[in-house]
């Protein structure tokens, strides 16, 4: 096939003066082909389709698709894809994910005010539902306002005894206690806003004996300003989507349901090697590093916490450091779930 650039330069040797034969020679073509482009100026070169170049992501595309399809109606991330497909040898980058899956649908956010804390003043907590209906899913969140540090607890319930409990293997996991916890309005810790007058609130009696056991103030959201804890807030969103779903994506392509003992079993391990491991998008740190910062001004846990069973963390029983460990599922042996998931121990 001759290119438009040898075309050129068939009428630039006609130019210079070079017979057909002699640009034939040197162009090695035949003399017919010579005089058809020299008789007709307006003939240009006819490319065909270049051929598709090969991709690095092809080898990954099927599984990409399938990952998708077993999330649906959720969606799971470009980032986590990226460092599943990572483990079995891609090499590529994340633009090439993001442009094969596409974008499931614009999101947009509003303005937003950032209010930062200092080191060990506030811990953000709520309670996020993960799936309604006959096999409910929540989720107890505490995450710190400094560090973005977070704590995960799942439950059947969200009334006051799984509030109790996920505050108290907080303050284990963290390794000390915040000076102040910022709630929402949930009935089960508020008895009523407002009771003593503005901004004094009459709370639940076993969070105000826990206040006064730990040490921490009390603090209420503002009545539908629920991004004054933004924060925890925002976590949520990164929990449902980078470990909630990708987990329940492969447990239901095996045909088995995440239920909360699953659940707790990998949540420890995800926080450690993967929420606390990341660069935090607003702090531009890694919410571990800044963790060990702030656990410097934290309020001391109560020594007969630190000691006894009744404030042992759910993945590690009596567990006295901040590092929380998956313990065995009570539906199936942990070993099932590693081998789906693909986890050597």
């Amino acid at each position: 096939m001759l290119t438009q650039e040898f075309i050129v330069e068939i009428h630039v040797l006609s130019h210079q003066g070079h017979s057909v034969k002699a640009i034939a020679r040197q162009l090695r073509v035949s003399r017919n082909t010579v005089r058809k482009y020299l008789r007709n100026r307006s003939l240009t070169a006819n490319y065909p389709p270049r051929p598709t170049r090969a991709s690095k992501l092809d080898p990954y595309k099927a599984y990409l698709t399938q990952r998708q399809l077993d999330a649906k109606p959720h969606w799971i991330p470009a980032t986590v894809l990226l460092r599943e497909i990572q483990a079995q040898g891609y090499n590529g980058g994340i633009s090439l994910i993001k442009s094969f899956i596409g974008s499931r649908h614009a999101i947009t956010h509003d303005p937003v005010v950032r209010f930062e804390t200092p080191q060990g003043h506030q811990l953000q907590v709520d309670f996020t539902t993960i799936r309604r209906g006959q096999y409910p899913l929540k989720a107890f969140v505490a995450t710190l306002g400094y560090s973005r540090a977070t704590y995960v607890r799942f439950s059947l319930r969200e009334d006051s005894d799984a509030w109790i409990n996920g505050l108290r293997e907080a303050f284990i996991f963290f390794g000390g206690v915040p000076h102040e916890l910022l709630f929402d309005n949930a009935k089960a810790l508020m008895i009523e806003r407002d009771a003593y007058g503005e901004g004094k609130h009459r709370w639940n009696t076993a969070l105000l004996a826990l206040s006064d056991e730990f040490g921490f103030k009390l603090r209420a959201c503002r009545p539908y300003r629920a991004r004054t804890k933004g924060k925890v807030e925002r976590f949520n969103g990164y929990l449902k989507g980078s470990f909630v779903t990708p987990l329940a994506a492969t447990l239901n392509r095996a045909g088995l349901l995440l239920d909360v003992e699953t659940a707790n079993a990998h949540i420890g391990r995800w926080l450690q090697d993967i929420a606390h491991q990341r660069i935090h998008g607003t702090t531009g740190e890694k919410p571990q590093i800044r963790l060990e910062q702030e656990r410097h001004h934290f309020f001391p846990l109560p020594t007969p916490c630190a000691s006894q069973a009744p404030c042992a963390s759910p993945h590690r029983p009596n567990i006295t450091t901040a590092i929380a460990m998956p313990y065995e599922s009570l539906q199936h042996p942990l070993s099932v779930y590693d081998a789906l998931l693909g986890i050597a121990r």
